[in-house]
């Protein structure tokens, strides 16, 4: 996450959001269930056991040392890795588009660049950000963002294979928002994709086309008319102008059987108490109630709330708040009702020596992502923004 105050200018009479849903019509706190955690940092929790492989990890002689926001699915018969691949600093221009595969998860192919980042007018590259995937009728469909290394610029791109081998030219989805998340359906069958304070929806089935902004981001600029970019970096500015304690990014969300959409947030900065935000939607998504801060322990770090094949809800995260930024263990916590999560398991919580210095380096288990395929539950995640591992676990094993 990169720490720093955006420098899009936003008009002097900014107002609050219309996507955000006005008091007369927020939930009263008795009818705003809150999702819950039972984990405690020196609770005795049963450990899995795992197999576990590296994706990537630099030599001594490698050019591309920073790894971060990685993704994983299984598609014609193999798994497929993506992340964020830059030579040295996080988010920094020259940042590449990169993937791996591989037939078992132990073995993987080399990494190579998905997209290379283009060059901007003043002779800079660009600056790409894995985004996550999505299947439809036998075409996957891989999401990257895009901006400037000044944080401007925000574009959302999509590639498209059929066969998991040959890649389509990037299509430019022309929505100002660099996802957190990969696009999930809705029970009513549209797509939400998370950013970090933008929650953009598409009825389009395919994933292509249609993304519409919507969320908890600031107005259109009233000098403008254009709407905020969503990127590393922008969620500051909305903080400031929304008054909240704490900056607020990288959403992840669970839809419960009643239809509410519960949109989990990272706090960080200043305001950062330790435990994660939500907001709920009750509309399938087309507006947001003002977030509340939560009990869900967290360590400053992404996460991932889905449903596992059998009905139960996960989180998959470093719910540690302290040491701030350790981001370890990584624990897997379950849930029958999607609200309140009473079953943990530490899935890992070795340490990793970096072995190349860069800006903003740091995390044991960092942005961890999951899919789950033939009873196991495939995992990515970063280590130290360095290396990507790959750790896989048994659903028998995560008892009820």
């Amino acid at each position: 996450m990169l720490l720093s105050v955006v420098s899009l200018l936003l008009a002097a009479a900014f107002q609050p959001p219309a996507t955000i849903s006005p008091d007369a019509t927020q939930p009263a706190p008795t009818a705003r269930p809150i999702v819950t955690s039972t984990w405690l940092p020196d609770r005795h929790a049963a450990r899995l056991s795992i197999e576990r492989s590296f994706v990537y990890q630099p030599d001594a002689s490698s050019p591309w040392t920073y790894s971060h926001h990685p993704y994983i699915t299984f598609f014609k018969d193999q798994l497929i890795a993506i992340w964020s691949n830059a030579p040295r600093d996080e988010d920094s221009a020259g940042q590449r588009f990169a993937y791996a595969t591989s037939t078992d998860g132990i073995t993987w192919s080399d990494a190579k660049a998905l997209v290379s980042p283009p060059r901007e007018e003043d002779g800079q590259q660009s600056v790409l950000t894995a985004a996550g995937f999505y299947e439809y009728q036998g075409t996957l469909v891989a999401y990257y963002g895009q901006y400037r290394n000044d944080r401007t610029h925000t574009n959302l791109w999509c590639l498209t294979t059929t066969d998991g081998i040959t890649w389509s030219q990037p299509i430019d989805l022309k929505i100002g928002v660099n996802p957190n998340d990969h696009p999930r359906r809705l029970a009513s069958g549209k797509l939400l994709i998370c950013g970090n304070l933008a929650f953009p929806t598409t009825d389009d089935p395919t994933g292509l086309s249609g993304w519409k902004m919507r969320g908890l981001y600031p107005a259109p600029d009233s000098a403008t008319g254009r709407p905020i970019e969503d990127n590393p970096a922008t969620f500051w500015k909305v903080q400031e102008k929304l008054g909240w304690p704490a900056a607020l990014c990288e959403g992840s969300f669970i839809q419960t059987p009643d239809g509410i959409i519960r949109m989990m947030l990272r706090a960080t900065g200043p305001g950062f108490k330790g435990r994660l935000w939500q907001s709920e939607s009750f509309d399938d998504g087309e507006k947001w109630s003002q977030p509340i801060e939560t009990s869900f322990p967290d360590n400053d770090a992404k996460f991932q709330f889905g449903r596992l094949n059998d009905g139960r809800y996960f989180y998959l995260g470093t719910p540690d708040p302290e040491p701030h930024w350790k981001r370890c263990p990584l624990v897997l916590s379950l849930s029958a009702d999607g609200l309140n999560y009473t079953q943990h398991y530490v899935v890992a919580d070795e340490p990793y020596v970096m072995k190349h210095e860069g800006r903003y380096k740091a995390g044991e288990y960092g942005y961890s992502r999951a899919i789950e395929h033939d009873g196991k539950l495939n995992i990515v995640c970063s280590r130290q923004k360095e290396a990507i591992e790959f750790l896989r676990v048994r659903i028998a094993d995560l008892t009820p």
